[in-house]
This record gives structure tokens, sequence and C-alpha cells, in this order.
């Protein structure tokens, strides 16, 4: 099963240049979470700082009770053993067969014989659809199979925590739905904590049990996604409606006099479209973590967008009607 994740504080930089500072969130165990955010705002280098393979410069990743930056190199390569990674390509290694590709990290990192490895590398082909590619090389497969088999390596080891760094990239909208349904269907049957950071909207709204979105330095919201579909925040609401109005440009933060510009105009962010369902297994069993559709609207007397939801009966509840589309202002309570 999976185990959480609780970041406190996290801060990083390069050469004295800020990537993001003050980062905190909690991963809920055995849940899917997606990490959106422009490009160049250091999602990859989350990833990385998570795992170990980079220092944060102050904060804390909390594991199981162990603090991953305070660790020594050995106590955090045995940590880093909860870890599977999905790198954007896949990182298979081009000269290795899919096979061996799978083995490896069984072969460097265990004591298992040919014999034992040869039964898990099938499991885990077979889990990701790729029984009977085992003797083919990354270079004769698709961009597709490609990331199946990098994904089929990360699981190897049978990890708690799975982290896929933009897992879409080089997809077309049909692969990334199969790989979607794919990573829904390996958490529900594995139980594992995972992270995925991407660009793709759709696969933010229909996949992870929770969001989070990194703009300017910071960790703008992250929380339950009908949160954030739901939200007024503009920075929000212009990266799910992929507007050019709204606080974010080409080099990341609009400057004062663009801002002004668009207000000058009378230019408003469209409201958010209606909150899709999410994606079920397609075994029709419930996920690793069911929420019934509409649940933390309901609990936290938020109306979502017109046309969420559709079917679902009107608890009574009371409502909070979103307001203005200014950062930071509050909902406003009605019954």
């Amino acid at each position: 099963m999976g185990v959480e994740v609780a970041v406190q504080g996290l801060t990083k930089s390069f050469g004295g240049q800020p990537v993001w500072s003050d980062v905190s969130l909690t991963l809920p165990a055995g849940e899917i979470s997606v990490l959106l955010g422009p490009s160049g705002t250091g999602k990859s280098v989350f990833l990385k700082t998570l795992v170990g393979l980079l220092r944060p410069d102050a904060g804390s990743i909390w594991i199981e009770g162990k603090d991953l930056p305070r660790l020594s190199e050995r106590a955090l390569y045995e940590v880093r053993k909860l870890f599977g990674v999905l790198f954007q390509d896949g990182a298979l290694f081009g000269s290795m067969t899919i096979y061996d590709n799978v083995a490896f990290p069984l072969r460097e990192h265990t004591r298992k014989s040919e014999s034992q490895i040869r039964e898990v590398v099938t499991e885990k082909l077979d889990m990701v659809g790729l029984v009977g590619a085992e003797r083919k090389l990354p270079g004769e497969i698709s961009g597709g199979m490609r990331k199946r088999a990098g994904l089929a390596r990360a699981l190897v080891l049978d990890p708690r925590i799975v982290l896929f760094d933009e897992p879409d990239s080089g997809l077309d909208p049909v692969r990334t739905a199969y790989l979607n349904q794919l990573i829904i269907d390996l958490n529900q049957r594995t139980g594992a904590t995972f992270l995925i950071v991407t660009h793709d909207i759709n696969t933010a709204r229909t996949v992870p049990d929770n969001i989070g979105l990194i703009y300017h330095g910071h960790l703008a919201m992250f929380g339950a996604r009908e949160m954030l579909l739901s939200s007024t925040e503009p920075v929000v609401r212009q990266f799910l409606n992929a507007q050019r109005i709204g606080p974010i440009g080409m080099a990341e933060e609009k400057d004062a006099e663009e801002l002004r510009a668009e207000a000058d105009a009378g230019v408003e962010l469209p409201p958010l479209p209606p909150i899709p369902l999410q994606l079920p297994p397609s075994d029709g069993l419930p996920r690793a973590a069911e929420r019934p559709p509409g649940q933390w609207c309901r609990e936290h007397g938020v109306t979502p967008p017109p046309g969420s939801f559709a079917g679902l009966r009107d608890t009574g509840a009371p409502t909070v009607t979103l307001g203005g589309p200014r950062a930071g202002d509050g909902p406003e309570v009605t019954r």
C-alpha cells in the first residue's frame, strides 16, 4: 500500500536563483495527485527533490517518520526503495531489450534468482500490456509502448510511491487516454501513492484525486480535485481554460502594464467548464480513493460550475456562490 508524503516549507534554488520556495503539501497515501504549472516553474525539479536526487535549500519531506533531506546517503538509499519513477522519455537503455530494461533494477538491487526475476518481469509486463514485446529493443517499439515499458520498470520493485514526470509527453490524445486509464488501473491494483506532473488539462480534470498548481515560485493551490476545478483564482482559471488573458504570460508572469491593459480593455477570464466525473477503473470496481461525485463541493458548501456532475440529486445542503475573479476573494455564503 501507499504511504503519505508530507512536504513542509520546501525551498530550492540554483546559483542563487529561486526555483520555488516554502512549498507545503501532503500527498495522501494511496491516492493519485497531479501537479500542474506553466513551463519552467520547476515541476520536474520538485519530483527530483522528492526522491532525493536533489537536496532542497530548506524544508522537510517526511515519509514514514523520516525527513529525507536530513538523512545520510546510506539511509536515503534505503528510503529511495519506496519510490518508482517514470521519466519523460521512459529513460530506457537503448541497447537492452524491453525484458532486460525491466529486469535491470531487480538485478542491481535484489538477490533474486533469474527464475524469480523472470516471474516478476512477466507480471509487470502483463500489468502494462507488453507481454510479447520482451525481446524488442526500445527503438523497435512506439513511443506509447516505451512509456509503458518505463512504467513496468518503475513498478518492478513494488514501490509504495510512484512519480510520473510528464507521462503524456510526446503522445497523441488517444495514447494519452490509454495511459491515463492504465494509471488509474495500476493505482487501484497496487494501492501506491501516485504523483503526476503533467501539462495535459484533460488528465488533470479526470484522473487525480488531488491537484496542485505551481506558479511564480510558489505553490498557488493544492487540494481535492473539485477544489481547483471550481476555483475563482485567476491563475487557476487561466491555466485550466488555456487562455492568454490572465496573470500568466510568456515569461511566466505578466508585468503590471500588461495586466492593466487587459483590465482597461474590460477583458475577463471565462468561467471554468463543468467538473467532469473521474475516470473509473476499467474493471468497474471502486477507485483506491473512492469519493462520490461532488463530495468535496457538498462538504464545503461550494456550488460547482453549471452542468457539473450531471444527474446527481440536489442534497439541499447550503451552497457557496464563488465570488469575483480577484485572488484572495472569499466565497460568499448563500442559502
